[in-house]
């Protein structure tokens, strides 16, 4: 008979020898690769401009990390030792910042205080051991403003060592950004502070995110991060679900708040759970009306109540295409085939669902809760390149 091994199990897989949690998923995104070498796991990160197609009809002149935005998720385990070759594709110097990572002093990636800038065409090596658990950031603290308006950031997700307390069948991940893009051009302006007018989920906006596909009965796990300006209270339907972690860290089980809005104020995350336990299409928006559109307008006089009867006749005589609001409202001009817009915008609110037009946009997505689904390793369920974590749950599992 064997001896019987009083070494730790490894680091991702519970005490009882099995893995009790599941890889993440990035809707219209991706996992970083690694390799393993001298102990630790390799990940390379390359900062760079990035065209990204928010939605069919609209590509947007953004900076990211390896052709993303956000950047690919980097995905590990507490106790792991890890190594993130950021390499500077853009032409001006960078950093990386581990938002709300514990790192030695030296890998904080503050340009100048921390470390040198990296400047363009270098490589810059950051290692460190991963000290606790949770959905953490990733972003640059070098020309920030412009360098996080752009798009660049993406999530760092640390599974802890001992399993988590309530496993779960899908953990997906949603990067909250707003960006000031005026109708008809193609780069997205830094120096706005207030005046946004396109909202997205992973940099993209309905009808062009990725729905979240579960099965019905399965224990759900949702992870917000948010850079941008302004708070974004984050609402979903026909569940409920619980607040269980910040960037802080794991909330204990007996705080745990039951909600059906979550708010995500800048430079936080957070993490909720539910049972998808309601079959159907429920909508997940943010609530900021405004965040729930496209290609806001913010100079529009305001004529609610005014009779415009004859008015819009004899401007379209001066401006084609005129259309008054008081005639048809915002949904029927959001309808650029009564309306057409400039080039490379997208209408205010568009998509369709089996009753017509949702006649919403910006950030929103649908939660699709599903019988009859088998497994979620079926080909076309969120596939994971080779020496991600979703490789390694397969070997050990």
């Amino acid at each position: 008979m064997a001896a019987q091994s009083n070494a730790p199990p490894p680091a991702n897989v519970a005490a009882t020898g099995k893995v009790n949690y599941q890889p993440v998923v990035t809707p219209n995104g991706s996992t970083l690769p690694w390799v393993l070498k001298d102990g630790a796991k390799e990940f390379h990160l390359i900062a760079e401009p990035v065209r990204r197609e928010f939605a069919p009809g609209m590509m947007v002149n953004c900076w990211g990390y390896n052709g993303q935005t956000p950047g690919p998720t980097i995905e590990a385990v507490e106790g792991d030792r890890v190594r993130i070759l950021v390499t500077n594709k853009l032409s001006e110097p960078t950093t990386v910042h581990w938002h709300g990572i514990i790192t030695p002093n030296g890998m904080d990636g503050v340009g100048g205080l921390t470390q040198k800038h990296i400047a363009p065409g270098e490589t810059y090596s950051y290692e460190f051991t991963l000290r606790q658990h949770g959905a953490q950031m990733y972003h640059p603290h070098s020309d920030e403003m412009t360098q996080m308006a752009l798009g660049m950031q993406g999530f760092f997700i640390i599974h802890p060592r001992d399993g988590y307390p309530e496993p779960v069948g899908r953990h997906f991940l949603i990067f909250l950004q707003e960006w000031a893009i005026p109708p008809g051009s193609y780069t997205p302006d830094p120096n706005v502070m207030i005046d946004f007018n396109i909202f997205t989920f992973n940099s993209r906006v309905w009808p062009g995110t990725d729905p979240l596909v579960v099965r019905q009965g399965d224990r759900i796990r949702l992870s917000f991060a948010n850079l941008s300006m302004d708070s974004h209270p984050l609402h979903f339907h026909g569940h409920r679900w619980w607040l269980v972690g910040t960037d802080g860290g794991a909330i204990p089980k007996t705080a745990w708040i039951p909600e059906t809005t979550v708010d995500v104020p800048p430079g936080t995350t957070r993490t909720v759970e539910f049972v998808a336990d309601n079959p159907g299409d429920w909508p997940l928006h943010c609530h900021k009306s405004h965040h729930a559109m496209n290609a806001m307008g913010h100079t529009i006089p305001n004529l609610i109540g005014t009779n415009e009867k004859g008015v819009g006749e004899e401007i379209g005589k001066l401006v084609p295409g005129y259309m008054a609001m008081e005639k048809l409202g915002m949904q029927e001009m959001s309808d650029m085939t009564l309306m057409p817009g400039p080039a490379n915008t997208l209408p205010m609110m568009t998509g369709s669902g089996p009753f017509g037009p949702i006649g919403m946009g910006g950030m929103f997505t649908i939660l699709k809760v599903r019988e009859g689904i088998t497994s979620y390793q079926d080909p076309g369920w969120y596939p994971h390149p080779p020496g991600t974590v979703a490789s390694v749950v397969k070997e050990l599992s």
